[in-house]
């Protein structure tokens, strides 16, 4: 049998992405031991007791000699995990992430690996889920799905083709940005679409009859809801990360919603079914594609 291509992975917060990275990687046979770090004891023994890890730790020392770490946390935490880390980083470990922002998590790395910021390759795995924990961590999550990475020109081809092979046996097509177009762009189709479904569902519940209206909501508000049911702490975080992108985006839908509005005001049924025609077809098109 092929020794496997990691001897030791390191990964800061076992849950949804950590986890199924981790699983992903045992499927393949690429990871000999995989250690996980976190804030919450009970999720590490979960994660232990499910066999996604091999050994829980608490010290940031642990990425000493390690292959690979990948940092999945919330992107609040990362300054001081990638603070924690830089001393103890050899040069032969490579480092990644999983954050859903790139330039802030750049910076950061600038300012806390230094020199070590040849062996950080940013990236983005395209494949969350309403669900959060370790509990939730699928082996197959990235079989399929898209990863962003959003190298540094000081990256070595050495670190870049270590993070590309990890995420290519968890089974994910790999595509590169640069880390400014990668916030402008998931601020549109993943930020505000999040943002969007937790102030919905906070103005229902607000009503004075709100009991009465999720009693009544069926799969449509299900449908446009889903997404309200994920991390809080890890959105929380990603929205103030990427406001400047996604503010831009706010205001442009507002002022959809005010067009949509004045045309409400009027009763315009035409113009209301142009715009309704307009983004069905837009997103049959993109449905295809997915096909």
């Amino acid at each position: 049998m092929a020794a496997a291509l990691f001897d030791r992975v390191v990964i800061f917060g076992v849950g949804l992405i950590g986890g199924s990275f981790a699983l992903g990687l045992k499927a393949a046979g690429a990871a000999q031991h995989v250690v996980g770090l976190g804030r919450n004891p009970s999720n590490l023994a979960r994660a232990l007791e499910l066999g996604v890890i091999d050994e829980a730790c608490t010290d940031a020392a642990v990425v000493a000699g390690a292959d690979l770490v990948l940092l999945a946390m919330p992107v609040g935490q990362m300054g001081a995990v990638l603070g924690a880390i830089a001393p103890h980083l050899g040069p032969g470990t490579v480092v990644t992430d999983g954050g859903s922002t790139k330039q802030d998590v750049v910076a950061l790395a600038y300012r806390k690996l230094k020199g070590g910021v040849a062996q950080f390759v940013p990236g983005h795995p395209i494949a969350g889920a309403e669900h959060s924990g370790v509990a939730a961590a699928r082996g197959d999550l990235y079989r399929g799905r898209k990863v962003v990475l959003t190298p540094l020109p000081e990256n070595t081809e050495r670190s870049i083709r270590r993070v590309r092979a990890a995420w290519r046996l968890c089974g994910a097509r790999l595509f590169s940005m640069q880390p400014a177009e990668h916030d402008r762009v998931f601020a549109a189709v993943s930020h505000l679409p999040h943002l969007l479904s937790y102030a919905l569902v906070d103005h229902v519940a607000g009503h004075p009859n709100g009991k009465q209206l999720f009693e009544y909501a069926a799969g449509g508000f299900r449908d446009f809801t889903r997404i309200a049911s994920s991390h809080p702490e890890m959105w929380r975080d990603v929205c103030i990360a990427n406001r400047e992108s996604l503010l831009q985006e706010l205001d442009g839908y507002q002022r959809e919603l005010a067009e949509v509005k004045k045309l409400l005001h009027k009763g315009d049924a035409a113009g209301l079914e142009k715009i309704f025609i307009r983004a069905r077809t837009a997103r049959d098109k993109w449905l295809k594609k997915q096909q």
